[in-house]
């Protein structure tokens, strides 16, 4: 078993040295903030470098909010012995990312930083923002593109009404 103390020294020390873009048009400011996570267990595999966090899992990053039962997060040496840079993240089970009103869900999603930084979400993604919503099959949002491509879609808009004057 894991030492507790290590565990928590090698958490903090992930978060603060991560560099992932879990949310759409970043800044560079939001890029060097760190990433929080919060679940009932976490498990640490350093020889197979993976972080497993289980139940209730929480991860936010400025303002952006992730929320999933599970959460795998696949991690590398980046050649600094200080710090490890993240390759993969999957998110299983009533998957949630919630930026301002911008709302999508899904049961699973999977960032990818390599070859092309994606999102892709799959298991009745759906988005919404407000009353207009997408769904699909699957959404891969294409991150350095700023693009998004939604399979089998079904875009539904809900217009304001106006007052015309004549």
């Amino acid at each position: 078993m894991v030492n507790k103390r290590f565990v928590s020294i090698f958490l903090i020390f992930l978060l603060l040295t991560c560099e992932i873009h879990l949310c759409f048009g970043e800044t560079n400011a939001v890029k060097k903030t760190p990433i929080v996570i919060t679940s009932h267990k976490l498990t640490s595999d350093n020889k197979a470098k993976i972080a497993i966090f289980e139940g209730d899992v929480y991860a936010k990053r400025g303002d952006v909010h992730l929320y999933a039962d599970v959460m795998k997060i696949y991690y590398k040496d980046d050649g600094n012995e200080t710090s490890s840079k993240i390759y993969k993240i999957e998110a299983h089970g009533n998957v949630r990312l919630i930026r301002g009103k911008h709302i999508l869900t899904s049961k699973d999603a999977v960032y990818n930083a390599e070859p092309i930084e994606t999102l892709v979400f799959t298991g009745e993604p759906r988005a919404s923002d407000g009353d207009n919503v997408i769904v699909g099959t699957k959404m891969t949002y294409y991150i350095s593109d700023d693009m998004t491509v939604v399979d089998d879609s079904k875009v539904m808009i809900v217009e304001k009404s106006s007052i015309m004057t004549r």
